[in-house]
């Protein structure tokens, strides 16, 4: 019987030419500039975002306009398979930051670092609110939903990056400090919160922002995250542990990607995003304590060094810096600035006063945590690809994960040499290094 169905076309020879140069072009230009930032001490994602600056309507747009339309074509079509390039990679870089996330230290250091993530979220989260609905109606997306606009503000302002509170704490020699691992503590807890909201509020907006809550969508949150953790219980440790009795990584990179996806795809069809399946994946296969996930080296490899880097360039070719020449939309840039950076430094820091910490320290916690980094730029294409946001306030959510990134290397040089040592901490920088 011949079949009724109508074969899709090939990819056009062209669109693969202009897909391998673009993004070609964006990935070596990336690692040159994230090199060099992490030269002059700054987190390496400020110089890969740069690279999609450069190479997006910021300058090369307006400077050869021509070769710009050239190198991305503004069909539809064109810009979906770089896209769907970029997704990947950030769908395996926010798993493995599930990965790295330690849940016992959490635990151990839970009453401190509850009180430091408790009030660096709250207090920014609801000052992102407040300006969100004050907004100027020019920032919203094509739905115009004040509601739902307000809600991703509030969410952008209040999270934090981990993979950029560790590494630059990492780069600076901190980590083995206490207040460089009470930070890590609090942007784990920090980072689940983080994520929990962002899968409640994009379902939100899905569904008509506040005027109809998603109440099936939150009904398969629970269900995904039950069902998680009784897999990483139980069958996780199992799989893991035969994926890894061969004699190289293969196997288990393999079958992590599929975690990953996996869960990423439930989330998806649950309404939900699918960012926040392939973090709950990192969970379930960090928490597998019988794996051993030295075997998910070669796949570090890949995302950091390729895959996320060309996630942050892409993000960047979104932003138009041209817009900062309203005079409207550059105050509200400098309002959002304000308000992530105070919101935050606040918060973190009444939380290490409630908590007995000293004034030093937790100003220490407050530059870190600070730092908004990877989660905020997928906070930004979240809300960009549902239409909350539009070029403009993803232009302005954009500057203020890079702004906030770049305040905190110098404020914790500052606290550091006013924060005394410890005989732990010796026993710890000793335990890391030895790990090197």
């Amino acid at each position: 019987m011949p079949s009724t169905s109508i074969p899709a076309a090939p990819l056009g020879g062209h669109s693969l030419l202009v897909l391998v140069i673009t993004a070609g072009a964006l990935l070596v230009l990336a690692m040159l500039l994230g090199r060099l930032a992490a030269r002059f001490g700054l987190p390496a994602v400020c110089g890969e975002l740069c690279a999609g600056l450069i190479l997006g309507p910021s300058l090369l747009g307006h400077t050869v306009p021509r070769f710009y339309h050239w190198l991305f074509p503004p069909q539809a079509e064109q810009v979906h398979l770089l896209d769907g390039v970029a997704q990947f990679g950030v769908l395996l870089l926010v798993g493995l930051t599930g990965v790295d996330i330690d849940l016992k230290l959490v635990r151990r250091r839970g009453r401190v670092a509850l009180w430091v993530a408790g009030f660096g979220l709250v207090l920014p989260l609801v000052m992102g609110l407040a300006a969100g609905r004050l907004a100027p109606s020019s920032l919203l997306g094509h739905g115009g939903d004040r509601t739902s606009f307000a809600l991703f503000a509030g969410v952008a302002m209040c999270v934090s990056a981990l993979p950029v509170i560790a590494k630059t704490l990492d780069d600076m020699g901190l980590l083995h400090r206490d207040f460089g691992q009470l930070t890590v503590a609090a942007g784990v807890a920090d980072d689940v919160a983080g994520w929990l909201l962002l899968s409640v509020v994009s379902a939100l907006a899905a569904t008509g922002g506040a005027h109809r809550f998603p109440w099936q969508a939150m009904l398969w949150l629970v269900v995904i995250v039950l069902g998680a953790v009784l897999i990483a219980r139980t069958l996780a440790p199992r799989v893991l542990r035969r994926a890894g009795r061969g004699s190289t990584p293969g196997p288990v990179v393999a079958t992590v990607v599929a975690v990953f996806l996996g869960c990423a795809a439930a989330t998806q069809a649950a309404g939900l995003e699918a960012s926040f399946g392939a973090f709950v994946g990192g969970l379930v296969v960090g928490t597998a304590a019988e794996a051993d996930l030295r075997w998910l080296a070669p796949l570090r490899t890949v995302v950091a060094s390729v895959l996320a880097p060309l996630f942050f360039a892409t993000a960047a070719l979104r932003v138009d810096l041209g817009v900062l020449r309203d005079p409207v939309i550059l105050g509200a840039a400098l309002v959002a600035v304000a308000i992530a950076a105070v919101g935050k430094f606040a918060g973190a820091y009444l939380g290490g006063m409630t908590a007995k910490l000293d004034r030093w320290e937790s100003l220490a916690l407050g530059a870190g945590m600070n730092a908004r980094g990877v989660i905020q730029l997928i906070v930004a294409s979240v809300g960009l690809r549902i239409g909350v946001l539009n070029t403009d306030s993803y232009t302005i959510v954009v500057l203020v994960a890079v702004t906030t990134s770049l305040m905190a290397p110098p404020i914790l040089r500052l606290a550091q040499g006013r924060i005394g040592g410890t005989p732990a901490e010796e026993e710890r920088r000793v335990r890391l290094a030895a790990m090197r």
